[in-house]
Formats: C-alpha cells, sequence, structure tokens
C-alpha cells in the first residue's frame, strides 16, 4: 500500500523524462496589476498591446507615440520603460475593468426593460439592423454537441 504512491510518482518521473513536446513556446510579459494580463514579447510594442481588451490600433498608435520610445520589440524594452507603459496604460479603461463594465451596463439595460435590453436579453440586434435575412448569428438556437 505503501509503495504504490511511489510507483506511480516513478512512472510519472519516467513519463517526463522520455516524452519530448513539438509546440511553440510563447514567452508574454506581465504589464502587471489589474491591467488586461500579458502581452507577447516576440512582437513589436504596437502590436503586442493590441493583445490587450480594449486596446485597438489607434490607442496603440497613440500610446506609443505618447510614450515616446520607439516601435521596437517587446523584449528589448528597458525596467524604466516598462514601469512607464503600466503608468500610462494605468490611465485607460482596460482589461477586466472595461469588461466587468460593459456586463454591468448591458445588465443595468436588462434590468430596466428598455428596448435595448430586451434585444440583449433575446439574443436579438440591438441596433435597428434587419432580422428577416441577417443576423443569422444573433438569431439561431445554440447548439451544442452534434450538426443538427
Amino acid at each position: 500500500m505503501f509503495g504504490f504512491g511511489r510507483i506511480v510518482s516513478n512512472a510519472a518521473v519516467c513519463l517526463r523524462e522520455n516524452l519530448t513536446f513539438r509546440s511553440v513556446q510563447v514567452r508574454n510579459i506581465n504589464i502587471g496589476g489589474g491591467l488586461g494580463g500579458e502581452i507577447p514579447d516576440s512582437k513589436r510594442l504596437q502590436y503586442a498591446l493590441q493583445h490587450i481588451h480594449g486596446i485597438g490600433r489607434a490607442k496603440a498608435h497613440h500610446i506609443v507615440c505618447e510614450l515616446g520610445v520607439e516601435n521596437k520589440y517587446v523584449k528589448d524594452l528597458s525596467k524604466r520603460e516598462l514601469y512607464s507603459l503600466r503608468e500610462l496604460l494605468a490611465k485607460y479603461l482596460i482589461g477586466n475593468d472595461l469588461k466587468k463594465l460593459v456586463e454591468r451596463d448591458v445588465g443595468r439595460l436588462v434590468g430596466i426593460q428598455c428596448y435595448r435590453g430586451i434585444r440583449h436579453a433575446d439574443g436579438l440586434p440591438c441596433r435597428g439592423q434587419r432580422t428577416h435575412t441577417n443576423s443569422r448569428t444573433r438569431r439561431t438556437m445554440r447548439t451544442y454537441g452534434g450538426s443538427r
């Protein structure tokens, strides 16, 4: 009974040593706090910032210009530049904070039963799009599993 755990752990160690995984290794740089997570360090700064929820092309370009650094790879940024990047990103509403705000706003619309809230609750487009021929992705019932 006491030797069984040791056999399993030895088998796990042997498997770990003998297996080789072929995969792409992606390294990320944590931008800290609740700001939005991590950005890949193998891309240039302007494109890496777009991996954060709430930052698109225009805002990423604006951040790089306001930061005053050239658009170099994230792994080549110094500690001072990363610190100033974190300070600059703290001014924006991005990441989980933005997701919570949008979810709270939609919940408020659903709660007061306005037209947009009812459309959100029913899963229909709420900005005036036609639904007779389009918006199939919003109108269809979600099927989990098979094709039908």
